[in-house]
């Protein structure tokens, strides 16, 4: 252990010493020469790379393999590929290519002999769009197919269903990622913009929602991708920004969802971008501009943009009893502004700069989307977003060596719940009958947290013969400080007499109702919570890598790609044991061409990944250290359920608590300050702790093979085949659970079925149901646990383990096709594919009694089959016509008892606290596997029209979007809250209950002058 966190220390050190201002739009460029005639590499031919946009030219020769490579370049403009006079071979061949950060792009040339012009007739002569470097499994969209494409909002991450791998997600809470990658969780996908760290690293996702006017390409790394990428044992999202260029050029543009009557009509809500239930009242508006340009000609350029959105939305404030019924708006904001500079140095130095600037607000302003919602604005909330990156980068393009390195600050700040009003309490109003006609106040939680991060990342390139070597290392730091749990003013639930209710329906407050108003009544308190702690804390997550690669160009058609990365995140220190330092993850490619129009391509290799914050953030804030519970965990541990030699001070930590003092009125009521004593005594449903066994990185093991042929110069064909076993997923072990309870199978009959739907009530049911072995009461479950419930102590005991497992298996099949000279385009694939699991969330845990190997099964987003068919049409000079169809098979179904028939959802009697519904934990229905029913195919077809009319020096630009213009009901295949999802239903064939549907039929209307 000493030697391994010397080692570390020593690492950190040396890159912190090496951190100058300086990666990440860094790329390079692998020219292929082919004699077209003999099909042999065509060596010691001289070739011009230049890029007018930046002033960059540059000859060089090919080698003996016929091979030129550059590396160190900034992925502005674009570039252009040019033989010269001279030699076997006629001059004035070209192609061009555009480069994506952080990889290598392919051009191969097929050179005419001189005076064989007229015999070599075979097609074209350029291919660009294969991947002759390595085994990566990718897909992207570029600037023109992004601004062609169907998007609502403009939000590029919902785009990327168009690619194969992607499709919409079902997440664990509304503003979860809307795409999950090989069906696996959405929080698991490593983010990035040019190639640095992109990551809201407290659950996941962006941290800076990166908008349509700052995205160059964006690309989907699928399977089997270098070692300069890591920390995740999934998939990665890397958007390249934007550059300027000595040509000015930019937008300005206006974009409207009117919403109702265009829309169409649908019983169910839609969701907004941050993935929060809107209703028909819905309307979007967004306007925003960039530009981009020299500062100094040939050396010195910028990009700006900035993007604005207002969401409005229409809520009901449903309270009679208060005398208020009425209508509230919400407006959403969104703010985003970026810059990119890049500077060319010299020749062969880049220098860049780029900066990031968000703020998302999602307002709460009270009631809901129908009748019954009785929140008053008082008690509405924001949810504030604030992201900020800045980044520094440098490069070096020499003739043998290259050099990228980038220093980046990033800050993200997460109000989830920030109060519309001041502090104070929050009220919940009771009639005399106990039905809840109002709530005030305060929102009645807290959740602020904050994120600061510095990322250093350096790579060394170096050409050695046929060897391409390779040398990185890459340093995140992240501090973390939460301010959360309950409310510490206190939450108030109040029975009011009916005259107290009569005094406040016929005052003239209305909307205003105020918590204040209510207390000073001094009514009846029924209950009475405050939290203990409300004091932010945290801890930091460093995670380091090291990587080296060679890439080795074994004959001119093939190579082979050998690669070995070290990750160290430091979360996994957090516990009982010491950190994971063997994290050591070798990579192999190989890329055959057999001829210049096809490739085939084999990779293998292993991925790690990183904890999310969460894991280490849920174990303090639900922890604490009273008598009682360090009492638990001394049984525990002389159960040997708990290692004897844990140190229990290391696993625990006086974290948030919301405890309930008894008063019957107001005014009796102790003070926060006069509660703090009552730690000691209150009970948890939940604690959760470190993990006494500590915590190891998720990795995967990643197979793929696959092959790609060029058929044209705008027809490219590819079948790829992948493979990747995923383990030390973190999932929830209860250290106290209950003995395993399984239902009587041979009782469930009709005929009991229908005896026990025939019960007056549900208290009936669950004895009946009881008697017959269904379900098992929860104080016979508490009396089979390993300890006891006592003052201070829990029920539960829980931590997070790094134990799950996963399997995804996919066969992919595209045909790109690329406008070229032509009037059309289109991108059409289809992905076959199966991912299994036992955990799909950091929060989720076993049915019953930690039994896992009953939980293997569907992922909540697996899908067996998605088509996804865009097609480009240019019938008009300035038209442009594009259709978008996404044609899916559909998401598993969890199926869960009814308490209809069992008296409840809960049969044995475990009373898992963390939410039924949330993560489909529930006890499933008797005798059904996990997932093990399916929803129905989903179908949605977007239109979009373009176009343009010169003017000014530039274009303006008309656009007109229909988002399912089929409007078709669909029940899956939508970015969705698994709160809300159709992916639970009732077993023992009840019939299908609709929770929720894909989007209707849904205009969107613009208007842009790009130059």
């Amino acid at each position: 252990m000493l030697p391994s966190r010397l080692f570390l220390s020593a690492s950190v050190i040396v890159v912190a010493a090496l951190a100058t201002p300086a990666q990440a739009q860094q790329a390079g460029i692998q020219i292929a020469l082919v004699d077209a005639a003999t099909g042999h590499p065509a060596a010691n031919v001289e070739v011009r790379v230049e890029n007018e946009g930046i002033g960059f030219s540059r000859n060089v020769r090919s080698d003996e393999q016929g091979f030129v490579r550059i590396e160190g370049l900034t992925t502005a403009g674009t570039y252009r590929v040019t033989t010269l006079a001279g030699g076997a071979y006629e001059s004035g061949q070209q192609a061009s290519v555009t480069l994506r950060a952080n990889f290598t792009s392919s051009v191969t040339l097929r050179l005419s002999p001189v005076g064989a012009e007229t015999i070599v007739v075979t097609g074209a002569r350029r291919i660009t769009r294969l991947n002759t470097v390595n085994a990566e499994v990718s897909a992207s969209l570029g600037r023109e197919e992004l601004a062609a494409l169907p998007i609502e909002g403009r939000d590029v991450l919902g785009s990327l269903v168009r690619l194969p791998n992607v499709v919409a997600s079902t997440g664990f809470f509304p503003e979860a990622p809307s795409i999950s990658i090989n069906g696996s969780n959405g929080l698991d996908t490593n983010y990035l913009l040019d190639g640095l760290d992109n990551n809201e690293n407290f659950l996941g996702g962006l941290k800076f929602p990166v908008p349509l006017g700052f995205t160059r390409e964006v690309t989907v790394l699928a399977n089997s991708y270098s070692v300069a990428y890591g920390r995740t044992a999934n998939g990665i999202v890397n958007y390249t920004s934007p550059s300027g260029t000595n040509d000015y050029h930019g937008e300005v543009y206006a974009l409207v969802r009117p919403g109702r009557p265009l829309d169409a009509q649908s019983p169910f809500p839609r969701r907004d971008l941050s993935g929060n239930a809107v209703g028909e009242s819905f309307e979007r508006y967004q306007a925003g501009a960039a530009i981009g340009g020299p500062l100094v000609r040939d050396k010195t350029f910028f990009y700006a943009n900035f993007e604005y959105t207002r969401d409005r939305n229409l809520q009901i404030v449903d309270a009679p009893a208060l005398g208020t019924v009425a209508n509230v708006t919400g407006n959403n904001t969104f703010y985003l502004g970026s810059i990119r500079l890049d500077h060319r140095l010299t020749e062969d130095w880049t220098l860049g700069l780029r900066a990031n600037f968000g703020r998302v607000t999602i307002d709460r302003p009270g009631g809901g989307l129908g009748g019954g919602n009785v929140t008053f604005p008082s008690a509405g909330s924001d949810q504030d977003r604030f992201s900020t990156l800045v980044a520094a980068t440098a490069s070096y393009s020499g003739d043998e060596w290259s050099y990228d390195g980038a220093v980046q600050f990033s800050r993200f700040r997460w109000d989830y719940g920030k109060p519309k009003g001041p502090a104070g309490p929050q009220v919940v109003i009771r009639d005399p009958s106990g039905l809840t006609v109002g709530v005030v106040g305060h929102p009645g939680f807290v959740f602020n947290d904050l994120e600061e991060t510095w990322q250093t990342t350096h790579r060394l390139q170096r050409k050695l013969g046929s060897h391409k070597l390779s040398l990185g290392t890459d340093l995140i730091r992240s501090d973390f400080a939460l301010l959360g749990g309950g409310n510490p003013d206190g939450n108030f639930t109040v029975d009011l007499t009916a005259g107290q209710l009569a005094g406040l329906a016929t005052g003239s407050k209305g909307l205003g109702l105020t918590a204040q108003d209510v207390l000073a009544l001094n009514p009846a308190v029924a209950n009475y919570s405050v939290e203990l702690r409300p004091q932010s804390f945290g801890t930091g997550q460093t995670q380091l890598a090291f990587y080296i690669e060679d890439e080795w160009q074994l004959s001119p058609k093939l190579t082979a790609t050998l690669g070995l990365r070290w990750d160290y995140d430091s979360l996994t220190a957090k516990g009982g044991k010491g950190g994971d330092y063997d994290n050591i993850a070798p990579r192999f490619s190989l890329n055959y061409r057999p001829d210049a129009r096809s490739t085939l391509r084999f990779g293998a290799g292993l991925f790690y990944g990183k904890l999310s914050y969460a894991v280490i953030s849920d174990a303090l804030q639900r922890n604490t250290t009273s008598p009682g519970f360090l009492a638990q965990l001394g049984q525990l541990q002389s159960l040997g359920i708990i290692p004897a030699d844990t140190d229990l001070s290391q696993i625990t930590f006086d974290g948030n608590l919301t405890v309930s003092p008894s008063c019957a009125t107001v005014a009796t009521c102790p003070t926060p300050g006069q509660v703090q004593a009552l730690r000691d005594t209150a009970t948890l449903g939940e604690g959760r702790i470190l993990n006494p066994a500590g915590y190891q990185s998720p990795w995967s093991l990643q197979l793929s093979g696959g092959y790609q042929f060029q058929a044209s110069d705008t027809l490219t064909l590819s079948a790829d085949l992948i493979y990747s076993r995923s383990h030390n997923l973190v999932r929830l072990r209860d250290l106290n659970a209950p003995a395993p309870f399984t239902p009587n199978l041979a009782n469930l009959t009709a005929e009991n079925v229908a005896l026990l739907q025939g019960q007056s009530d549900n208290a009936a049911r669950f004895a009946l149901a009881q008697s017959l072995g269904f379900v098992r009461s929860v104080a016979d479950a508490d009396a089979t646990r390993p300890v006891v419930l006592v003052p201070g102590g829990a029920r539960q005991i829980t931590i997070s383990e790094t134990g799950g497992e996963s399997e995804y298996k996919a066969l992919i099949l595209q045909v790109n096709k690329s406008r070229g000279s032509d009037n059309y385009a289109f991108r059409l694939s289809y992905t076959l594919s199966k991912l299994t699991n036992d955990t799909d969330d950091i929060n989720f845990r076993a049915a019953n009694s930690n039994n896992f190997s009953t939980e293997w099964g569907p992922s909540a987003n697996d899908r067996r089959h998605v088509i996804s068919a865009v097609g480009y049409l240019y019938p008009l000079d300035g038209l442009t016509l594009s259709a978008a169809g996404l044609f899916q098979s559909g998401q598993p179904v969890n199926l869960v008892p009814d308490a209809r028939i069992f008296g409840t959802q809960d049969l044995n009697g475990d009373g898992a606290s963390f939410g039924e519904n949330f993560v489909g934990n529930s006890d499933r229905y008797p005798g059904a596997a996990r997932n093990s029913a399916r929803l129905p195919w989903s179908t949605t077809v977007d239109l979009g029209v373009r176009y343009a009319i010169p003017g000014f020096g530039g274009r303006f630009e008309l656009s007109a979007d229909v988002f399912n213009v089929l409007n078709t009901n669909n029940e899956s295949g939508f970015a969705n809250a698994a709160t809300t999802s159709n992916q639970l239903q009732f077993g023992g064939g009840t019939p299908f209950v609709q929770r929720n549907a894909g989007p209707p039929r849904q205009f969107q209307f613009g208007l842009a002058y790009k130059f």
